[in-house]
């Protein structure tokens, strides 16, 4: 039960998700439309892409997180988590570069997201997708809606990210029936054999290989609330794997039905999928089709959203706690109990990354940089979560944890399930380096990745060590008084 007159904020937090809750959450955190249109704007190889990625990555992450989640539920996730295995330092870095990959992951959801909602106007209003005036407004207003409503509190925030799982998966179902209707009554848009459907090796394929990892990325945020969760060791284990079942099915079946409809080339990397249910609709002469997925999916997006500033905020709000970032992070709002300045200060800080981003660059360029700072510091802390759940099973009696649900074949299956996350992980942060194909000043683009990451790592780093000095000095003061 909460203890609302706690003086420790965590016990101030109210559980308010349940087993549905938390199923939708990881739907909405993880599932997204972008990540389908990425996909085959790649071409028919992205199937197989889809396939490796869910075998080599997101099915060790995902038995890897069960059983983090069931064995240490607690506030704050994997920072948590890589505090325990290797000390307060590394449980840092691995916390704030959490933390800041959503100053530039927001930017580019916000892009995609609102780039969707342009199709709600059906033909005549897609050409917004392109327009920069009309991204910028839409992502602030859309992002300043998600921090509303989760600062408000999980209760309500919760029916945000329910709609946004519903909002996500419907339209991606319609989709599939769009393109499997269309490809036996009017032949597919590209002609898939088993020889197109192998991965292609080039310039473009590298780089999009960390993008199609990341697409599997989000089930881990709902561990970072814990205490927010009602019996989170039985409700993760149910939600975590079936949203998995759920989320690999439809990223196969929705690509092949988005390239049954339209050829890659022509294929919008942000807007993709209702580009292709628009033409579909108008070949079709349903126009109301396409809209109404639109509709469907602008609560998708703002769920997606709401997910990803509800779970990601409990990052600092724990670290802030802990004195390692200003204390004003581990304050919980007064009357709704949640971690309201973290999602403040996230918000504000990816409106300015939003904002500068897109000087001297095309929408689509500055949505490619984003996407691949993104990959770069998401995956630093998942270095770290895999090599963790390694360390914690030689800690204390892994078998005999009540409740936890553990990785198949004891110490040898935690070995391949980690060992095998970290080497896809490591080759991803090393492909998303490679700039696009069609990028024409490559340069410039590895500049501003290099220049995105060390500096969002350097900052973090300045404010670990001002935390230590200022803990350091309080012990001392403290030891002082006591003699």
């Amino acid at each position: 039960m909460t203890e609302l007159n706690s003086s420790d904020p965590k016990k101030q937090l109210r559980r308010a998700m349940g087993p549905w809750d938390l199923l939708l959450f990881n739907v909405a955190s993880v599932l997204g439309p972008r990540w389908i249109a990425v996909a085959a704007h790649n071409g028919s190889s992205s199937i197989s892409l889809w396939i490796l990625a869910a075998v080599l990555f997101f099915l060790p992450t995902t038995i890897i997180l069960t059983e983090l989640s069931t064995r240490f539920p607690e506030e704050g996730g994997l920072y948590v988590w890589t505090k325990k295995a290797f000390g307060e330092f590394h449980g840092f870095v691995a916390g704030w570069t959490y933390w800041v990959y959503t100053f530039f992951y927001f930017p580019g959801l916000l892009m995609a997201s609102v780039a969707m909602c342009a199709y709600v106007g059906g033909a005549g209003a897609a050409h917004l997708a392109q327009n920069r005036t009309f991204l910028l407004v839409g992502a602030f207003l859309l992002l300043f809606a998600a921090v509303a409503l989760n600062i408000v509190g999980v209760g309500i925030g919760k029916w945000l990210q329910n709609a946004g799982g519903v909002g996500t998966y419907i339209p991606l179902l319609m989709l599939v029936g769009m393109g499997v209707y269309l490809w036996r009554t009017h032949g597919a848009a590209t002609h898939f054999t088993w020889l197109n459907i192998l991965p292609q090796w080039n310039w473009g394929t590298l780089n999009f290989w960390p993008q199609i990892a990341f697409a599997f990325s989000g089930l881990e945020l709902a561990s970072s609330m814990s205490e927010e969760i009602r019996d989170p060791r039985t409700t993760f284990p149910r939600a975590i794997l079936g949203s998995a079942v759920m989320i690999v099915l439809i990223y196969i079946a929705a690509t092949m039905a988005l390239l049954a409809i339209l050829p890659a080339g022509v294929v919008d990397p942000k807007s993709g999928v209702f580009q292709a249910m628009t033409a579909g609709s108008t070949t079709l002469r349903i126009a109301f089709f396409g809209i109404l997925a639109a509709i469907l999916v602008v609560f998708g997006n703002a769920g997606g959203v709401g997910a990803t500033v509800a779970g990601v905020a409990r990052i600092p709000f724990v670290v802030g706690i802990d004195r390692y970032m200003p204390a004003a992070f581990g304050r919980i709002h007064p009357r709704w109990k949640t971690p309201w300045i973290a999602m403040l200060v996230q918000a504000g800080i990816s409106c300015a990354i939003l904002f500068l981003i897109q000087l001297n660059e095309t929408a689509n360029n500055a949505y490619y940089i984003l996407v691949d700072i993104t990959n770069i510091l998401y995956f630093i802390p998942f270095l770290y979560v895999y090599m963790a759940v390694i360390r914690l099973a030689y800690v204390g009696d892994r078998a005999a944890s009540k409740d936890a649900v553990l990785i198949p074949g004891g110490k040898v299956g935690v070995w391949l399930a980690g060992s095998l996350a970290l080497c896809v992980v490591l080759v991803a942060i090393a492909l998303s380096f490679v700039p696009p194909g069609e990028q024409a000043r490559k340069w410039l683009f590895e500049m501003k990745l290099i220049a995105g990451t060390i500096g969002g790592i350097g900052i973090g780093l300045i404010l670990y060590f001002r935390g230590a000095r200022a803990k350091r000095r309080e012990a001392a003061m403290q030891t002082a008084h006591s003699i």
